[in-house]
């Protein structure tokens, strides 16, 4: 039906880091991007400025695609690639749209108006994470966050651990970046001694650092996770 493309555009996920990790070929996407669907405005401006495009940041259209976005809020977004034929450019606050990510429910819409969705590489924290572990890479999930209540979170570590076993599978969970060392904590009190567990801080960024062995070889002071983006992953062999 609509002619404009839909172009995922991949972000940063460590500061000054656009020359190592952001393709050409995504910097040229840019270039032909109408419209950009964005989940922070600031941010978004501020990471298309770093590339140096020679594009007038403030001529360009922006529009916000959030968690809060609801379902008519979407179709409308895309009115434009489906009436009148323009490319619209979806960039996450960070890493690439669509994995965990609000963009996920623009491009389900977009399918089912036959637009052409364009996912581009660029860097995952997630799938990088899974990478750097040498857990399971055949079958894995991934959980956002856990709860914040401690109880509900000791619960939810001891499921996920339970469903690593049971399916051989590598579990992948996150937290804000202040809650990060009560999560270790938490997972080193409470999963099997056995259990393998993996933490990758500020992938790509100056930081970086994966760490990856059996809970009875970890001590809390292995790493230091004071307000750096973090990714957890448990894997029970």
């Amino acid at each position: 039906m609509g002619s404009g493309k839909i172009y995922m555009i991949p972000s940063v996920i460590a500061d000054s880091t656009q020359n190592a990790v952001i393709p050409q070929h995504v910097k040229e996407a840019i270039l032909k991007t109408d419209i950009f669907l964005v989940e922070n405005l600031r941010t978004a401006r501020r990471y298309i400025s770093s590339l140096k495009l020679g594009l007038n940041i403030e001529s360009l259209e922006f529009q916000t695609l959030d968690k809060k976005t609801d379902f008519e809020q979407v179709f409308e977004l895309l009115q434009p690639a489906i009436n009148e034929g323009k490319n619209l450019g979806v960039i996450s606050e960070s890493g690439c749209p669509g994995i965990a990510d609000p963009g996920a429910k623009l491009v389900h819409l977009a399918h089912q108006f036959k637009l052409k969705v364009i996912p581009l590489v660029g860097p995952s924290s997630i799938l990088m994470a899974l990478m750097g572990s040498g857990f399971n890479g055949q079958s894995f999930a991934f959980h956002g966050y856990l709860p914040i209540d401690r109880k509900e979170r000791q619960v939810a570590i001891r499921k996920l651990e339970k469903e690593s076993l049971e399916k051989d599978q590598t579990q992948i969970f996150m937290d804000t970046p202040y809650r990060n060392e009560s999560l270790l904590s938490d997972v080193l009190k409470n999963a099997r001694k056995d259990t393998f567990l993996c933490v990758a801080k500020d992938i790509t960024g100056e930081k970086e650092q994966i760490i990856a062995k059996p809970i009875f070889k970890w001590k809390s002071g292995d790493i230091s996770l004071n307000k750096v983006p973090v990714i957890f992953l448990l894997y029970c062999q």
